[in-house]
């Protein structure tokens, strides 16, 4: 049914927050996770637990189609040389399978994690969608403000050098002072997985990506 609104949540090292932020006020939103495949156990635990603690009640695990896989990733590994088809099978097209029955969606983005990220808008259109960034400009003392304020439980993968976590074949540690996402796709030419593609407001520039 159209008209409604979801959170695309990662369950990733600050997700607590926005689900938090969202889920006291509906507990019931639609939270769209894009179960790869290819998560850390840990992650998955942390789903788990801040789904209960939050008490949120409308968890929809979104996996990839399996003839898809079959076809275009039958060993598993295209990570390992197509990161960029890897992540179109895995996220970006089961993703906007769910998106397709949405108005509006939430993400957790925010301006501190990457230079790619900086200058991105509260509000964006992505394919006549709205998409809404209401963490952008909060910042990493504001975002472990919250979190300990309202006794949420981190990631428990952060503690060891991972402030921003994706699929783990594609997830490495951060060295300290290091961009927080520089360990995501180590070694190559990418920066974001795909499934934030949209320019908000300028019509001219509505088919451009933004990373």
């Amino acid at each position: 049914m159209l008209g409604d609104s979801a959170i695309v949540s990662s369950f990733g090292a600050e997700s607590a927050v926005l689900l938090h932020l969202i889920g006291n006020i509906n507990p019931a939103v639609p939270v769209l996770f894009l179960d790869t495949g290819k998560h850390f156990p840990e992650t998955l635990a942390y789903r788990d637990l801040l789904v209960q603690r939050i008490g949120l009640t409308n968890l929809q695990n979104i996996v990839p189609d399996e003839a898809l896989l079959r076809i275009k990733d039958e060993s598993g590994l295209r990570w390992s040389y197509d990161p960029d088809g890897c992540c179109d099978i895995r996220k970006v097209i089961p993703l906007r399978s769910a998106l397709a029955h949405y108005d509006a969606q939430f993400s957790g983005r925010k301006a501190f994690q990457a230079e790619s990220r900086a200058n991105l808008p509260r509000f964006e259109i992505e394919e006549g969608r709205l998409k809404v960034n209401p963490l952008i400009d909060w910042t990493k003392e504001r975002i472990d403000a919250y979190i300990a304020d309202h006794n949420l439980p981190p990631h428990p993968l952060v503690a060891d050098g991972f402030p921003s976590i994706g699929c783990s074949p594609c997830t490495h540690k951060v060295a300290p002072g290091e961009d927080p996402r520089s360990g995501r796709w180590k070694g190559w030419d990418k920066t974001e997985c795909g499934i934030h593609t949209a320019i908000s407001s300028d019509d001219d520039n509505a088919n451009d990506p933004v990373f």
